[in-house]
């Protein structure tokens, strides 16, 4: 997998003054959804205009109960659904959604499991993904909202085909949990390896 570059500094012998261009991803919004079942990326969908509560239900409602015809009913049945605590996720419409039809089986704000604070190193669309994801898109500059488009869709599809990396990426999950836990919900990412 790949990790989250969020932070990331790069430290060179060469031409010290050199600088990367790293926020051009900013002249486009476009709110991309994807999830994980196992080694399965699900998406990317586009949730057009500013994300909302009633926007995000919509995608609940319509697109995401698409996306998991192709998920077994066994796996449908037990798996969990996570979400961050963004406000579109946090609204009451979308909680009642989610209680109805993930029934103790969500994981976020408000809901009936509580997920870590401030841990993004425990999901593998923020630990592997979304900077997987981004690497890809943002290889070069993007010149239009379109061109973006066609990056995402095509960059999620070449990260489809790579199932060793998303196998990876879901098996680290359960050594990044005991990390989490070994230092009582701290950083643990120096010490993964």
């Amino acid at each position: 997998g790949i990790n989250n570059h969020h932070n990331e500094l790069r430290w060179s012998d060469e031409n010290p003054h050199a600088t990367v261009e790293s926020n051009f991803q900013h002249r486009f919004s476009i709110n991309v959804w994807c999830g994980m079942i196992n080694n399965q990326l699900l998406g990317p969908i586009v949730l057009d205009g500013r994300l909302t509560a009633d926007i995000y239900l919509q995608f609940l409602q319509n697109r995401l109960t698409d996306l998991l015809d192709d998920v077994p009913l066994d796996i449908r049945h037990n798996m969990y659904f996570q979400l961050d605590g963004g406000p579109a996720h946090f609204s009451n419409i979308v909680r009642n959604y989610l209680d109805n039809h993930f029934p103790r089986r969500w994981i976020g704000r408000g809901g009936p499991q509580n997920w870590p604070p401030r841990s993004p190193d425990l999901t593998p669309l923020d630990y592997c993904l979304w900077g997987w994801l981004k690497s890809l898109v943002y290889a070069t500059k993007v010149q239009t909202r379109e061109e973006l488009l066609d990056r995402i869709v095509n960059s999620a599809a070449v990260i489809r085909n790579d199932q060793r990396a998303l196998q990876r990426a879901t098996r680290a999950f359960q050594k990044r949990a005991s990390k989490c836990i070994e230092v009582g919900g701290g950083i643990f990412e120096n010490i993964l390896h």
